[in-house]
């Protein structure tokens, strides 16, 4: 028993020496870098922090954000990118249809998973690019990466499933660079933070909300993700999750619920959950890696790898593991020959207002969460991180990808007590990384991908708390906003209509007010009239006398 206890006690004497040790080592380095140059730049000593918090909280940041690089991808790849008929297999003297970009076709798909990974590489380098640039002009431990909604909006309003939409995915691009350009300006001029506050506070929250569900709902459907939900002729949208689907327009034939990919992705949704639930780091990561993993294994009823052509193709690039891809069809791929449609401008209104809104919004709360506010809601480095905002989206877009944005996991990192532009830098060099293993990052199925889409529209639901429902005015143009995002499949249409509604309603209170002033100036000019007669009068009695 004694030798037990010595052993004991020797093992933890050992664990508090290494503890010590390590403790010591950390310091070191920690002093080291700060009175560097790298310190000094980016102000470690004055904003009290130290090279090995910045480390935490960038590995916890990009933990927590690093879903987008495969959901970006699968969102904006569904629009069919650059894909078009020409790229469509067809029969010996036969002539391909519009169909063949909906129906299943060998070199459809083909063409699509290319342009999947040159989403990915657009993707990373957007990122990197936009994070870095953050972390050094602007100090400031904010991830950047292409946002969520605008993607959604780019791929099923504009340009539509499979380039079912009014515009092609070449002028989509060319509008989110002549938006990001205009974002640039303002941001250079200084009104970007003035443009919010014109619009109503009710509906800039419920756009937030609303664009959650819109995603969420995305992450459902049987195309797109989880396969809960599916097309049905009298409902319009049922529950799905079958066993054999249509082809073509995805209705179920047999089979409901039954569809191992489902329970599969559930299971992923669980993992996703729990992990939220406990605070754990990089809970979205692990539950698309779990089902992403079960998926890569070939001859079973979930797997990403059928014994197809196309799965042949796909499996032997997946084999490859590490290997750098240089993009191809979508770098540089902008149109400017469609911009004398309405449906253009009306689509650049929207990214330019959801801009303003929402990346706004995000830099000042992360701001508040920092704790390097100022009292007058400002925060140092707020110009120039504008700028770098605005500026990464012009990139994203030359790139192929939608609007960079400033993204709300940062706040992972903040609460990791990064502080300086250190830890953007790192998240940047952490998207460097990945760039070598995009075989693995493009071999992500759709039904790992929806349960986070899904996620993100539960974590964008959380603004409608702050909605004044007590006050019917504040309260109607808010819930038609949220509700029909989703239900009209436009987040151009929710905005416009919630903005709409809430004008109208204001008129009552506008036109009130005007009779209300009018009735009290026609007092007043009676008034004055009044004065003006008894002072006549008394003019004339002087007269006289």
């Amino acid at each position: 028993m004694g030798v037990e206890l010595c052993a004991k006690l020797g093992g933890v004497g050992l664990f508090t020496r290494l503890a010590k040790s390590w403790s010591k080592m950390e310091k070191g380095l920690n002093d080291c870098v700060s009175k560097s140059f790298i310190g000094r730049y980016f102000k470690l000593e004055a904003r009290k922090s130290c090279f090995t918090k910045e480390l935490r909280a960038a590995t916890a940041t990009f933990l927590t954000m690093a879903y987008i690089i495969t959901v970006n991808a699968t969102i904006l790849s569904d629009s069919g990118g650059t894909c078009s008929i020409a790229d469509c297999t067809t029969s010996l003297n036969q002539t391909a249809s519009p169909d063949c970009m909906i129906k299943p076709n060998a070199g459809y798909q083909t063409c699509l998973s290319k342009v999947k990974g040159d989403l990915i590489v657009a993707t990373v380098l957007s990122a990197m690019v936009g994070s870095i640039a953050m972390g050094i002009l602007a100090n400031l431990p904010l991830a950047l990466a292409p946002a969520m909604g605008p993607n959604a909006y780019l791929a099923y309003n504009l340009v539509g499933f499979h380039g079912s939409g009014s515009i092609s995915y070449q002028t989509a691009l060319a509008i989110v660079l002549v938006e990001g350009c205009a974002f640039f300006a303002i941001s250079a001029i200084g009104l970007r933070s003035k443009l919010a506050k014109l619009i109503p506070r009710s509906v800039r929250l419920a756009c937030a909300a609303g664009i959650g569900l819109f995603i969420a709902f995305v992450g459902l459907q049987v195309h797109q993700g989880v396969g809960l939900i599916g097309p049905d002729l009298s409902t319009l949208v049922t529950l799905t999750g079958c066993t054999n689907t249509n082809p073509e327009t995805g209705e179920c034939i047999g089979g409901h619920l039954r569809s191992p990919k489902l329970w599969l992705s559930l299971a992923g949704f669980l993992i996703t959950s729990y992990g939220l639930m406990k605070n754990v780091k990089g809970s979205m990561i692990y539950g698309i890696l779990f089902v992403t993993l079960v998926s890569w294994f070939r001859g079973t009823s979930v797997t990403y790898f059928p014994n197809t052509p196309i799965g042949d193709t796909s499996y032997n690039y997946f084999k490859k593991v590490v290997d750098f891809r240089v993009i191809k069809s979508t770098a540089g791929a902008l149109s400017f020959g469609n911009f004398n449609r309405s449906e253009v401008w009306v689509a650049l209104a929207t990214l330019f207002y959801v801009d303003v809104l929402a990346i706004t919004g995000t830099m000042h709360t992360m701001a508040e969460i920092g704790g390097y506010a100022n009292e007058q809601g400002g925060f140092e480095g707020e110009y120039l991180a504008y700028l770098v905002d605005a500026g990464s989206t012009i990139v994203g877009s030359t790139l192929g990808v939608s609007t960079v944005a400033t993204y709300v996991e940062s706040s992972a990192g903040l609460r990791e007590g990064g502080r300086t532009g250190l830890t953007a830098v790192i998240i940047g060099l952490y998207f460097f990384i990945s760039l070598f293993f995009i075989p693995l990052l493009s071999s992500v199925p759709p039904w790992a991908i929806g349960p986070s889409l899904v996620m993100v529209g539960v974590m964008m639901m959380k603004v409608v708390k702050d909605i004044n429902w007590a006050d019917m005015k504040e309260a109607i143009p808010a819930f038609i906003t949220m509700l029909l995002m989703p239900l009209t499949y436009s987040i151009a249409n929710g905005i416009v209509a919630g903005i709409g509604l809430y004008v109208a309603l204001s008129l009552y209170d506008y036109i009130l007010g005007s009779i209300r002033w009018l009735i009290k100036m026609k007092k007043m000019v009676a008034k004055e009239q009044n004065q003006v007669s008894a002072t006549a009068g008394v003019d004339s009695t002087i007269e006289i006398i």
